[in-house]
């Protein structure tokens, strides 16, 4: 019970277009109080053209309820959930810096390499981000089951001071929250997705744990091994593709980083890392056991140089790598595969 209420209005003033995902919208805005009070936040809307069907809104308002929990230095805050003209919003922390498509973009526009320590540390940070949202628990201390289902190279950011930011829990699942058809329809971005969540299969935090290695493949590489020309043959890649020695394609790889990307790519469940604590763990041995690794300042001063401090003028051009939302009957008809 409160000890008392405190209520009042802001005014928020859109400045700029941040991003536009699959499904939402994301804006600079400065936040405005009493006594000339300013603060700059981002504000997410959904998509006008998801905007009145019902699981969106609902995933939505979902989405801001759970993450105003997340309280942790590798997950992007959110501060509000509002209403204007009849359309949600969602106020969130604003972070001055890049999602790793528009880092890679810039990296190859200067024709520059990412360390492989960097690349490693990059990822230590979501999967520590990961391992405190799979843990928590609700206010009885029942465990929430949180799975983000799309990790990728779109919600993960990087501040140009160096923090690394996991974002958009748009499509996660949570006891309580976000509640699709799973099992029914598949959701995420076809060249991030985990086997199982690819296939239309009940997802858990491994899910969440392939995807994540996705995204350090991709960070050493400088490309995604998984994406196809269009979205249903990254899909198909995803299933079916064997994973590489990755040695083979980097000779900065050595074998037990090859393990590691291995033991997360696994299609056996039961080889995969059970917890993104574990490949945590793995990563952040696997760059510190020498006593002396990369820190946010490192990676601040590698981004601060690669932009200069500026964010980018542009957004990268749209892909198939955008998350998606595909009913499984649908797609079997539209294949020609007898339904289950």
């Amino acid at each position: 019970m409160a000890l008392f209420s405190i209520q009042n209005e802001f005014r928020y003033d859109i400045t700029r277009k941040i991003f536009e995902g699959g499904m939402g919208i994301v804006y600079e805005a400065e936040q405005h109080g009493a006594r000339d009070f300013v603060k700059r936040v981002a504000i997410k809307i959904i998509r006008p053209s998801y905007a009145s069907q019902k699981m969106f809104i609902e995933n939505f308002i979902g989405e801001a309820k759970l993450v105003a929990d997340l309280i942790h230095t590798n997950i992007v805050q959110t501060y509000h959930l509002g209403e204007a003209n009849g359309a949600a919003f969602i106020c969130m922390e604003l972070i001055r810096g890049v999602n790793l498509e528009q880092f890679t973009q810039q990296l190859t526009e200067k024709k520059r390499t990412l360390p492989k320590e960097l690349a490693v540390f990059i990822t230590s940070r979501v999967a520590r981000g990961l391992a405190y949202a799979h843990s928590k628990t609700d206010r009885e201390g029942r465990p929430m089951g949180i799975v983000h289902r799309d990790v990728s190279f779109k919600n993960v950011m990087i501040a140009f001071e160096g923090d690394v930011k996991l974002t958009d829990f748009g499509i996660a699942k949570a006891k309580g929250f976000l509640t699709d058809q799973e099992g029914e329809v598949v959701a995420g971005k076809p060249d991030y997705m985990s086997p199982e969540q690819a296939d239309f299969q009940v997802t858990d935090k491994r899910s969440d744990i392939f995807s994540t290695c996705v995204v350090l493949a991709h960070l050493l590489l400088g490309r995604n091994i998984f994406k196809g020309e269009t979205a249903e043959e990254s899909r198909h890649r995803i299933i079916h593709q064997p994973v590489p020695d990755f040695r083979s394609l980097d000779p900065r790889i050595d074998d037990k980083l090859n393990d590691i990307l291995h033991h997360c790519l696994s299609r056996d469940l039961p080889r995969r890392y059970a917890t993104a604590g574990e490949l945590m763990t793995e990563l952040e041995y696997y760059i510190y056991g020498a006593g002396y690794g990369p820190t946010n300042e490192t990676l601040g001063v590698f981004i601060r140089e690669l932009f200069g401090q500026e964010a980018p003028k542009h957004l990268p051009p749209e892909s198939h790598s955008k998350t998606i939302v595909m009913d499984e009957t649908v797609w079997k008809k539209a294949h020609g595969i007898p339904a289950r």
